[in-house]
């Protein structure tokens, strides 16, 4: 049986996690997966990748938009949407992971999605927004081969759910990834936080994990056993994408404060942020949608006060989450072999 690694008796931070210990905890957030695992041809390439979705809502994401923000830790990534992101403080589609290679098919399936629930983009409104992270799985993957396609984007959307827990390891874009010399992928958890008014709120991360040496990782913050598996050297720096949800009411400006502190939670696990890696945060408040098609000429908006103790409380969430979320992604993923017969084994807790 796969743990993860609370239930192995290790605990991470002060903060209680919610009810799933996932990003799902955040009412109305949904997580889906579309893996790839199959042999390409007979000289060894094999597609070993995939494409996860996170919805922000149940809703149309087009009409119904959240307030987001985005925070490069380091820039060596391929992302698509993230300059509007930044410039209006709003996501309004699926957010995507995949394979470096993958972006454009993953995009071009979003685009898809999004054009058939709604006639009016490109017609009688603007454009739209997508939002697509990635990491390169090129060890394990036949990347060059270009094995995910739009319509895989397309079935993660559709399978999405917040039902249960959102699957986690080597399970959709984190098929492929690895994560100080050993296999990684998706891993998610969650904080509670109450302010002085008696309410509470929800931090919900998911993380694409790819990134590290094994000599990197701090074992003795997390390892409770001799760890005797052998770990792989990447050919790249690697990379992460962290996405980080809420419900508490913050304006973007806040929320890329908030979001800042996931660093702190990668740093924990040893990372450096090296050259070659994209870290990339993306974050968002499910407090208030905000309408695509409106009228008036102002609008208001509810938001937490700076000064407020619940902000430094936020604060430690998102470190908390962001740190037990990629540990989460090496308890939860299990030894993998890709293209060539490259293996990438799981570590050992």
């Amino acid at each position: 049986m796969i743990m993860k690694v609370r239930d192995m008796g290790i605990k991470i931070g002060q903060l209680h996690t919610g009810d799933k210990n996932c990003i799902t905890d955040v009412e109305g957030v949904k997580v889906g997966h579309v893996t790839l695992d199959y042999p390409i041809n007979d000289s060894g390439d094999a597609a070993c990748t995939g494409v996860t979705a996170v919805l922000p809502h149940t809703g149309n994401l087009y009409r119904e938009k959240v307030t987001a923000a985005s925070y490069v830790l380091n820039g060596y990534g391929k992302t698509t949407g993230l300059i509007q992101v930044e410039e209006l403080g709003l996501i309004e589609s699926p957010i995507m992971l995949t394979n470096t290679f993958g972006v454009a098919n993953v995009t071009q399936g979003t685009l898809q999605y999004l054009l058939e629930q709604n006639e009016e983009i490109g017609i009688t409104t603007g454009t739209v927004n997508v939002v697509v992270g990635e990491c390169n799985d090129s060890y394990l993957n036949s990347i060059r081969h270009f094995p995910v396609k739009p319509e895989h984007a397309i079935e993660a959307i559709h399978k999405a759910s917040n039902n249960n827990h959102a699957e986690e390891g080597a399970i959709g874009a984190g098929k492929g990834m690895m994560c100080f010399g050993h296999k990684g992928g998706i891993g998610t958890s969650s904080r509670v936080v109450n302010d002085n008014d008696g309410e509470q709120y929800i931090v919900g991360c998911l993380v694409l994990s790819n990134f590290g040496k094994a000599n990197e990782l701090l074992k003795e913050r997390y390892i409770t056993t001799s760890n005797n598996s052998e770990s792989t050297m990447s050919p790249t720096d690697g990379s992460i994408i962290i996405i980080l949800a809420t419900d508490a009411p913050l304006s973007s400006r806040q929320l890329k404060r908030v979001i800042k502190r996931c660093g702190i939670g990668l740093g924990r696990t040893g990372s450096h942020f090296s050259n070659g890696s994209g870290d990339i945060v993306i974050g968002f408040t499910t407090a208030r949608k905000i309408q695509h098609h409106y009228d008036d000429t102002l609008e208001i908006r509810q938001q937490l006060r700076d000064d407020q103790e619940v902000m430094n409380s936020l604060f430690m969430a998102a470190a908390e989450a962001t740190e037990e979320a990629i540990i989460n992604s090496l308890s939860q993923a299990e030894t993998t072999t890709g293209r060539h017969n490259h293996i990438v084994q799981k570590l050992l807790f």
